[in-house]
């Protein structure tokens, strides 16, 4: 085979298309002329679909890239709006805590005139403009506001802890009635026997009283006698622990038994008029250190002390 030929076989499709074009041309012009332009046509419209999709794969990349980076964006937001949930969060709770401490100091303090209500919404107010607050601003005022809940919350505990015991001072002491919504007849010290007549030394005060009425424990303390004392009929003693014993006499019942824990304002006892007596009262001693006392200067002010 020739060397010749050995090429003709390798020329590419291409090249033969184009000797063939060559040919028809040099026959029929005008045929060849149409090829031409066809082909042309074909080839041009082939480039431009070849364009388009190159761009199309860019549009697509450079959207899928926003896409994450969108995506990437909103995570980070996500993740941003969980941690300021989260210090709100310990905020609201911090500020719970606050009021619910805050509505104890009131009622420790006897503060019930609505001064303090913490339920309450807080007025606030102010004049524009407001603008937005930017990230760093806005950590800024959550972690000061942190710091002064944290201050507050501090000092309203130890306002707590002086108010609690100062409230376990008032409660050892005897400084309560021992019966409610009553009023004194026979107060403290010489008075002219009831029973008898002549002198005596009262040593304690008489309340007035109905068979019945619940006699209750001044303070805080611990049950050291509940019997019968002569003169005196059905007595409860209660030792208050720091040199105080208060003694009720007179009872119809005893409720109370010695070594029982006794809290202030507890039932320990039925008004009665049994010992020495001339009607239903409650009989109330006061005693510190072992020497009787004048009630009075516990009890504060009371109406009118009626003889009887």
């Amino acid at each position: 085979m020739s060397f010749k030929i050995i090429l003709d076989n390798r020329r590419r499709p291409s090249a033969r298309l184009v000797d063939r074009l060559a040919d028809k041309a040099q026959r029929r012009p005008g045929v060849a002329a149409s090829i031409l332009l066809s082909t042309g046509l074909v080839l041009g419209l082939g480039a431009s679909v070849g364009i388009a999709g190159v761009r199309n794969a860019q549009l697509s990349a450079k959207v899928e890239k926003q896409e994450a980076e969108l995506a990437a964006v909103h995570a980070n937001s996500q993740r941003e709006i969980n941690a300021l949930a989260a210090r709100l969060g310990e905020l609201q709770a911090q500020a719970n805590r606050l009021n619910a401490l805050g509505e104890r100091l009131t009622r420790a303090g006897q503060l019930e005139d609505g001064e303090f209500d913490f339920e309450a919404p807080v007025p606030t107010g102010g004049a524009g403009p407001v603008r937005d607050m930017p990230r760093g601003e806005l950590d800024r005022e959550l972690g000061s506001l942190e710091k002064e809940y944290a201050a507050s919350g501090q000092q309203l505990a130890v306002m707590e802890s002086l108010l609690f015991n100062r409230e376990l001072d008032r409660n050892a002491v005897p400084s309560r009635d021992p019966i409610a919504g009553s009023y004194i007849t026979s107060g403290f010290g010489g008075r002219a026997d009831p029973i008898v007549g002549g002198h005596q030394f009262h040593k304690g005060i008489d309340f007035k009283a109905n068979v019945g009425d619940p006699v209750l424990a001044v303070a805080d303390g611990v049950v050291s006698f509940s019997g019968v004392r002569s003169g005196y009929g059905n007595v409860i003693e209660i030792d208050h622990g720091n040199g105080y014993v208060t003694r009720y006499a007179h009872n119809s019942r005893l409720l109370g038994h010695v070594g029982d824990l006794i809290r202030a304002g507890q039932t320990i006892a039925k008004a009665g008029s049994t010992g020495r007596s001339t009607g239903a009262h409650v009989h109330f001693e006061v005693w510190e250190n072992g020497r009787v006392v004048n009630p009075r200067k516990f009890l504060g002010s009371r109406s009118a002390v009626q003889r009887g």
